[in-house]
């Protein structure tokens, strides 16, 4: 069957409404900063045998200078082919589309033709735009694919996008998700707001990427009025830089808070108790003490000791682990030992090194 350009197969649709792991995917780079082809493979299968629903490619976690060093098409191009190169079952792919307006929709174009379900749209570009002006761009790239808005948090250069901005984003169409992460409870709720307001808690599924609070977000009935009604919306998944590491233990999360939540049984007192355990080693991989400087180097530095990636670097040199963060890394392992995945890792990499 031939499918629309706005078209998901159905068996992909009904996985990301859902809800599922999807990890950012991480850019993995030799000693001299290129593309180490071998380990981002390695990085896909690794994510693929997890479980995840699916990957994020050429979001933050990504690093979104790949557009200035023509990585941007090798990159995307690699995650698509190794993922279906590993696997049959259904994965939702989304690409990070970035940019000033002709930029963007030739991203968009582009992830699209590579086989992409949907755009996660960055309007970190458009600083000082109108909410008019951030809304026509959105429109404009939804006519190219299915977007998902994102609301970014401001110390990684973000916008604050008010509840006006989301009941509009929330009516266009062709949208199908929000990808929720201002790292701020108020923000979160705006969107929530916008999109009950907009009628569209059928069409637009929510996806965690609040980080700093990923159980909570994925455990809250979040109740809102629209009028005489109460509304209630939920968390599906995450979309998470937090979740491209310890992957197989956010897949057995997900499971685990789902299974709760149809069981209908209450609260588990452990989950709550979770969400403050995971933030706390969420401050170390995103290095919170240091406004976030490190936060692509400490996710690369888990990968490092598990072996998935040679070294820490990045693509900006200035980039990488803050001090003391090593040693706060340190500290996560040894405080929450059942939340890794090392032996999961330990037991696989040879093959997905392969």
């Amino acid at each position: 069957m031939t499918l629309k350009p706005h078209e998901m197969p159905a068996e992909v649709a009904e996985l990301f409404k859902a809800g599922a792991v999807i990890p950012a995917h991480p850019l993995a780079l030799d000693s001299s900063r290129q593309l180490d082809r071998r380990r981002q493979r390695a990085l896909t299968r690794y994510y693929v045998d997890a479980g995840a629903g699916g990957l994020a490619v050429g979001v933050h976690t990504t690093q979104f200078a790949i557009r200035d060093n023509g990585m941007f098409v090798p990159v995307l191009q690699a995650a698509i082919e190794d993922a279906r190169g590993w696997t049959d079952r259904p994965l939702v792919m989304i690409a990070g589309v970035a940019g000033p307006m002709d930029q963007a929709l030739e991203e968009a174009r582009t992830a699209r033709e590579l086989g992409y379900h949907a755009a996660l749209v960055s309007l970190a570009a458009l600083k000082g735009r109108s909410n008019a002006e951030l809304l026509d761009h959105c429109r404009r790239v939804a006519e190219e694919i299915k977007i998902i808005g994102f609301y970014m948090q401001t110390a990684v250069g973000g916008l604050e996008l008010d509840f006006d901005f989301w009941r509009e984003f929330s009516a266009v169409e062709n949208v199908i998700a929000i990808k929720v992460a201002p790292f701020n409870r108020y923000r979160t709720y705006d969107v929530m707001r916008g999109v009950v307001a907009a009628g569209a808690e059928d069409r637009v599924t929510l996806y965690t990427g609040n980080d700093d609070h990923i159980v909570a977000d994925l455990m809250t009935p979040f109740k809102i009025p629209r009028g005489s009604e109460t509304v209630t919306l939920r968390f599906r998944g995450g979309l998470l830089g937090h979740w491209s590491v310890w992957t197989r233990a956010a897949v057995d999360l997900l499971a685990r808070i789902k299974t709760c939540q149809v069981s209908g049984g209450g609260i588990d007192p452990e989950l709550l108790g979770l969400d403050a355990r995971v933030t706390d080693c969420n401050a170390a991989f995103f290095d919170v003490a240091n406004n976030f400087h490190g936060c692509i180097a400490g996710c690369h530095e888990v990968l490092r000791r598990q072996g998935l990636l040679e070294g820490i670097w990045c693509l900006d040199p200035a980039e990488g682990l803050s001090p003391g963060q090593a040693a706060e890394i340190d500290r996560v392992y040894a405080g929450h030992p059942d939340l890794n995945d090392d032996e999961f890792v330990r037991k696989n990499l040879d093959r997905w090194l392969s």
